[in-house]
């Protein structure tokens, strides 16, 4: 079962839309650009603070302006951290600080749309992400994973926050603290978000909470699991909803360097 949220007022504070991309290297920009295990799916092109990523041989590297993203890596920005990442089919993403990112899988095929496939499993913190071409020709092959919810997409411009007392810095309309669980804002196009089985329960034990769609200037909450049963997804007003925001270093397109981080060495191996 899938609900449908009634469209909300433009009354609400609205986030701005995320500029238009950076264009990549030659290697990124090539049109028939696919992906397998260790090869490069994106490239960071912002940064502000430390960003460091675990490859899926092991090793463990700080990242820089510049630094390549493989499929299989994860990665996890610092205190205080933005990084922001352009994949090779233009869609972008930006973490927020202490957040953990893996590039589950990234198959992109320019002459092969059924080939499509993108998962991205947020373990940790939060991200904003604008959809590429994937997004556009193939919304279904594209998904994020949160520990308690799947965001699929329809075209889209999303911010997505997961607390777990963690959230302590981050600013809200009241002043107040983040509750724990998952905060879902759609600036531009929808999202489906489809809780996931409670921890702890057989498949069978309940039914699961109903997938909800967000459409663009609509916030969503999606609490944790209460005596192992998840409550649904519910629309929170704008006037108090918790918007995922990023700074205009990280969100603007400037110039790779300067205030985002500059530096002639990628990467560097953390020994």
């Amino acid at each position: 079962m899938k609900t449908t949220l009634p469209r909300q007022s433009n009354r609400g504070p609205r986030l701005p839309a995320l500029p238009a991309l950076l264009a990549l290297s030659a290697a990124l920009a090539s049109g028939g650009a696919c992906a397998a295990p260790g090869d490069i799916v994106a490239q960071v092109t912002h940064l502000a603070g430390v960003l460091t990523v675990k490859r899926p041989d092991g090793s463990t590297k700080f990242m820089n302006v510049k630094s390549q993203v493989m499929e299989g890596d994860v990665l996890n920005t610092g205190e205080e951290a933005f990084a922001r990442l352009k994949f090779i089919d233009s869609s972008e993403m930006v973490l927020r600080p202490n957040s953990v990112l893996k590039i589950s899988e990234f198959t992109f095929r320019q002459p092969d749309p059924k080939g499509d496939k993108i998962r991205i499993e947020m373990l940790k913190g939060g991200f904003r992400a604008v959809s590429g071409m994937v997004g556009k020709r193939n919304r279904e092959a594209v998904s994020f994973s949160l520990p308690t919810a799947t965001i699929g997409i329809r075209g889209t411009h999303l911010g997505a926050l997961f607390c777990q007392n963690d959230c302590g810095g981050v600013p809200t309309p009241t002043g107040q603290t983040p509750d724990n669980g998952l905060h879902v804002d759609v600036a531009a196009g929808a999202v489906v978000v489809t809780p996931n089985q409670a921890p702890g329960l057989a498949p069978s034990a309940t039914s699961p909470s109903p997938a909800t769609v967000l459409n663009a200037g609509q916030f969503g909450y999606l609490p944790p699991p209460r005596n192992g049963v998840q409550p649904p997804l519910v629309l929170v007003p704008p006037a108090q909803a918790v918007q995922v925001r990023m700074p205009a270093s990280i969100s603007q397109n400037a110039p790779a360097g300067g205030a985002t981080g500059k530096t002639s060495d990628p990467e560097c191996v953390v020994q």
